[in-house]
């Protein structure tokens, strides 16, 4: 049995981010604790992200309330498959209870880059930042906000004015139809510069993008399509074998994010939902321990809040 108590928190923005999804610019969560009967108290987060597959913030805080002020190690493992981002939360506080944190090898990371033109004054600024920490610089921009014929010649002055040891992935967060995908990886195929395209078309063009991944040189990777670990498993065994996005925050369950990793050899790039330390230290943990592959985590995100 635990004393459980929680508090909601709302972070804002430095720059609203822009996505196909629209514009955010306040990430709400819930900060839980978890004290066991020696009075050792460890934390969690619940970050919720409704567009993308979660619960709603609301819904995570109705059950935060109902719970009352104990909550014991079988009901936290019950938690129902509606509730990823509680389910992550609650997980993540009795294994800090359970097991001391621990980083076992080093991470790089993806830094996420402004929206349209704001990419050419800013990249910079955020290359300097990331280079005191790590010489393999990858950035992350987002398309599919503005119209294509906006988009791709701010594409290719990207690719101009970044160093040629960048690697580069694009985001379209299923924002784009299917001519405009095929455009898109042409254009990659031809600059060689892009690690990946994420999330080109939405999760129910699953097949069109399982063709599209065999069609160009350009890796895909899916995202909002494997938001949770029934999808992850769904996807894999429709054929998917390009990259999977794997969210932590909001994908569910950790015990059974660790056995479906454990049971598939997946190329898996493990991302934030913009967390704050607390969920993102452990989904940073299990970066390490779980992903098979030296791709860069999309962690590099600080840059974006405000202090």
């Amino acid at each position: 049995m635990y004393q459980f108590t929680f508090s909601p928190y709302q972070k804002k923005f430095r720059q609203p981010l822009l996505t196909h999804h629209g514009k955010w610019e306040i990430r709400e969560g819930i900060i839980i604790n978890l004290t066991n009967n020696e009075g050792k108290k460890r934390v969690g987060e619940i970050a919720t992200l409704s567009w993308f597959g979660s619960e709603s913030h609301q819904q995570a805080l109705d059950f935060c309330q109902q719970l009352g002020q104990t909550i014991t190690q079988e009901t936290i493992y019950h938690i129902p498959t509606h509730l990823p981002a509680c389910q992550f939360g609650f997980e993540t506080a009795l294994e800090n209870l359970l097991f001391p944190p621990s980083l076992s090898k080093f991470i790089h990371y993806s830094y996420l880059l402004p929206t349209g033109e704001k990419s050419l004054t800013q990249w910079h600024e955020i290359y300097q930042q990331a280079r005191e920490v790590q010489t393999d610089i990858t950035f992350k921009w987002k398309i599919g906000v503005k119209s294509i014929t906006e988009e791709v010649p701010l594409f290719n002055q990207l690719c101009q004015a970044l160093p040629s040891n960048i690697k580069l992935r694009l985001d379209a967060n299923g924002g784009l139809n299917l001519d405009e995908a095929k455009i898109w990886l042409s254009v990659t195929d031809q600059t060689k510069i892009v690690e990946f395209l994420e999330q080109p078309l939405p999760p129910e063009q699953f097949k069109t993008m399982l063709q599209l991944s065999q069609a160009y040189s350009t890796p895909l990777a899916l995202d909002e399509s494997v938001a949770t670990i029934q999808q992850l498993k769904d996807c894999y065994h429709q054929g998917w074998r390009s990259i999977f996005v794997i969210k932590p925050a909001i994908v569910g369950s950790i015990l059974q994010l660790r056995q479906f990793l454990k049971d598939y050899s997946v190329d898996s790039v493990f991302s934030s939902v913009f967390e704050t330390d607390i969920g993102r230290q452990k989904a940073i943990q299990l970066a390490a321990e779980l992903s098979n592959c030296t791709r860069a985590v999309g962690f590099g995100l600080n840059h974006w809040f405000i202090e």
